[in-house]
């Protein structure tokens, strides 16, 4: 009997300390990315400033975005005067030349570095070298993901990279110039810091946000230039060449791609 009970005291333990740590694993696979478990919890920490495992993306797709800056709703991250020395293109132009607190890169691949004075020459001067103005650069492009995160049941937007353009019209009409690439991490966390460049409400000035405030509430009207596909294509390539008014199919199918992508956030809680 003795030695019975031994075995069942010895039995209960082993249980106890194998329930212990199974109990441990779990709790820090879900929430201390470095703790126990068979995964690998790979995040993107150099782009994204949101902290998303790659282990809980169910469903992705990149999407490229170009935001208006003249177009009324965006008028805000436009700036104030006829100068737009308060907008969103003037202040990053600031933080990178007289602050150097942002990386610049000539290519989205980020594998050429630009100098300052490459910088200062891609955004100041056109294609037959003559000197443009500030409102003059009224695209500012983005990429993103648009994602779905199981772990926290929700549908997120994780922007990539800011891309700096010059219009073609700005450009003296040969087509439209890059400036430069910027990580959306290095541009979330300047901006977060420095409260003086906002998003402005005209309305009320009280209400002005941060960039990385108004980025975070998509306070913003874009329209899509491109999404995942096998040939990398611009929604404008993918139109017939032959349709009647292509600039306006294309606007309809990014659109329509904006609508999908409404559908199928709004499918995943039918059920």
């Amino acid at each position: 009997m003795k030695k019975f009970l031994q075995y069942s005291f010895f039995a209960v333990l082993m249980a106890a300390t194998l329930w212990s740590f199974e109990g441990h694993a779990q709790v820090a696979t879900s929430v201390n990315p470095s703790g126990y478990g068979d995964r690998q919890f790979k995040m993107d920490t150099i782009f994204s400033a949101k902290r998303i495992r790659e282990d809980d993306k169910m469903y992705q797709i990149g999407v490229w975005r170009r935001i208006d800056l003249r177009e009324k709703y965006n008028l805000s991250l436009y700036g104030s005067g006829d100068t737009k020395s308060n907008g969103i293109i003037n202040q990053i132009y600031k933080a990178v030349v007289d602050e150097n607190a942002l990386e610049v890169f000539g290519d989205e691949d980020f594998t050429q570095p630009l100098s300052i004075a490459e910088f200062q020459e891609n955004f100041w001067l056109n294609a037959i070298g003559d000197s443009i103005f500030v409102k003059q650069l009224y695209f500012l492009d983005f990429r993103e993901d648009f994602v779905f995160d199981k772990h926290h049941s929700d549908m997120v937007f994780d922007v990539k990279y800011i891309h700096l353009v010059m219009p073609s019209a700005t450009n003296a009409d040969a087509g439209q110039k890059t400036i430069g690439f910027i990580r959306y991490k290095d541009f979330y966390n300047y901006f977060k810091d420095h409260p003086e460049a906002r998003w402005i409400n005209f309305q009320n000035l009280s209400k002005s946000l941060t960039y990385d405030q108004a980025f975070d509430t998509r306070l913003f009207r874009s329209v899509v230039r491109r999404f995942t596909n096998p040939d990398e294509a611009l929604v404008a390539d993918m139109v017939n060449p032959e349709h009647p008014n292509p600039d306006m199919q294309a606007y309809l199918d990014a659109l329509a791609f904006e609508y999908r992508l409404l559908e199928f956030e709004n499918s995943l809680w039918e059920w």
